[in-house]
């Protein structure tokens, strides 16, 4: 009886949650509500399959590597703007959920740093310094990309400028904004309107506020920039919402955790201030991805009905939908209209994005398709539809990735006689038809059907 009972809340839970893919048909705060509970389905799902942790103890392992070369070309280039002795507060402010041991912590890192001289490295130790830095950029681009389906990663030249232009210019930006809004809130003007009401209780609700919006602030600029793929600003905004709130949240609880943590401290001694800096990177790197996972699924929703990351599509399903993005992009370049996008592609198709970008991948290495990159990345026909013979397309989308047949395992001749038959019989059937016949055949169909009309 209880187990009917179970069934049937898990039942009515699906039917609310998945039987309107459209949420746009539903009144809005039943939308809103649909598509949180989606998200947090997607990430549980997410959690279960391990790649999230997984990258997030990465990303620690890569930044305790990093963290003195990253402090030390930060100080470099902020000492020369005499804005360096900021560090350590921020050091102090970012650690502050380790309490003491953040403090401590900080201390430690700060004399790392100091002792490093960039100047008298040579050749040879600023290349490593800089190459080490670079490594991490490089490791939380990747757990980006994956994050947003993306397979290919910046080129070699345009990721030195990329990440060189952040590390120098990020950190004198975010330190000349924390000076700015210091020098602001204890102005003689903000003194003067803080004892005038309402001014003064909302210039301390500004002040309790300035925190979060901060974190949020650069949560926003790593989601937008990090991913090599277009983030909109809303997107990229409502995942650094969810991440800055979950990080303010976890700081609190891992502050209480610490305080209540003195057996730990007895257990493990002088390694106790390590493993809870460890917990705490990986900690905030794992919010940090679960942010860039929302604003993805922000961004395209459809991919919350996915039943898995990547979803398999059978061989005859591959090659219908070559078909039909061949023909889409032909009947666009036909009409002269703005080349299709993957996204835009993958929205006609009904199918994932991710999924559909390895058929377009393989069509553009075969010549099928081929890619235009004016703000966004779109597709025109590789030449003329008319010398592109549908077999061709067809034997694209078989024949990617195929390996030649080991010298060992030699073919069965009744087997390959009967595979041969099968490509006879498609070449055949297709008679030579071109990509441009299925633009003539949509054009009937068209004339047909408003001829109905």
């Amino acid at each position: 009886m209880e187990s009917s009972r179970i069934e049937q809340l898990k039942h009515r839970l699906h039917a609310f949650l998945w039987e309107t893919p459209d949420l746009s048909a539903l009144p809005w705060p039943r939308a809103i509500a649909v598509f949180v509970l989606r998200v947090v389905a997607v990430m549980v799902r997410e959690f279960r399959e391990g790649q999230l942790t997984l990258r997030a103890m990465s990303l620690v392992y890569t930044t305790l590597l990093s963290l003195v070369p990253l402090l030390a070309l930060s100080f470099s280039v902020l000492k020369a703007f005499g804005v360096h002795n900021q560090i350590e507060p921020f050091l102090l402010q970012m650690l502050a959920p380790l309490g003491e041991k953040g403090a401590e912590i900080t201390a430690r890192v700060i004399d790392f740093v100091e002792n490093v001289k960039v100047g008298v490295l040579g050749a040879l130790g600023l290349g490593l310094l800089l190459y080490t830095v670079i490594a991490l950029m490089q490791k939380i681009e990747r757990a980006f990309n994956y994050t947003w389906h993306v397979q290919q990663t910046r080129p070699l030249g345009q990721r030195f400028s990329d990440y060189l232009s952040v590390l120098i210019v990020g950190p004198v930006l975010v330190f000349a904004s924390i000076g700015f809004s210091a020098s602001i809130l204890n102005s003689d003007l903000m003194q003067a309107l803080a004892e005038v009401e309402p001014f003064g209780s909302l210039l301390n609700v500004t002040t309790r506020l300035l925190p979060y919006l901060m974190i949020i602030a650069a949560f926003t600029f790593l989601y937008v920039f990090i991913p090599n793929t277009r983030v909109r600003l809303r997107s990229a905004f409502a995942g650094a919402l969810v991440a800055g709130i979950l990080w303010q949240t976890v700081g609190w609880a891992f502050t209480a955790f610490i305080v209540n943590a003195t057996k730990y401290t007895a257990i493990y001694s002088a390694f106790a201030s390590l493993i809870m800096f460890m917990i705490w990177l990986y900690l905030g790197w794992m919010i940090l991805l679960v942010g860039a996972s929302i604003a993805f699924y922000h961004q395209y929703p459809e991919y919350l009905l996915a039943e898995q990351r990547q979803p398999r599509l059978s061989g005859r399903l591959r090659e219908r939908l070559a078909l039909e993005a061949c023909a889409r992009v032909a009947r666009a370049y036909h009409r002269g209209d703005a080349p299709p996008t993957a996204t835009g592609l993958a929205r006609a198709l009904v199918v994932p994005r991710f999924t559909l970008q390895q058929l377009l991948d393989e069509l553009e290495d075969a010549g099928i398709l081929r890619r235009v990159a004016d703000e966004r990345v779109a597709y025109v026909p590789g030449r003329e539809p008319g010398t592109l013979a549908l077999a061709d397309i067809l034997a694209a989308v078989r024949g990617a990735g195929e390996t030649r047949r080991p010298a060992e395992a030699p073919p069965d001749r009744r087997a390959d006689a009967a595979a041969d038959a099968v490509e006879q019989a498609v070449h055949a059937a297709l008679d030579g038809r071109s990509l441009a016949d299925l633009l003539e055949d949509q054009s009937a169909d068209e004339g047909d059907t408003a001829g109905s009309r």
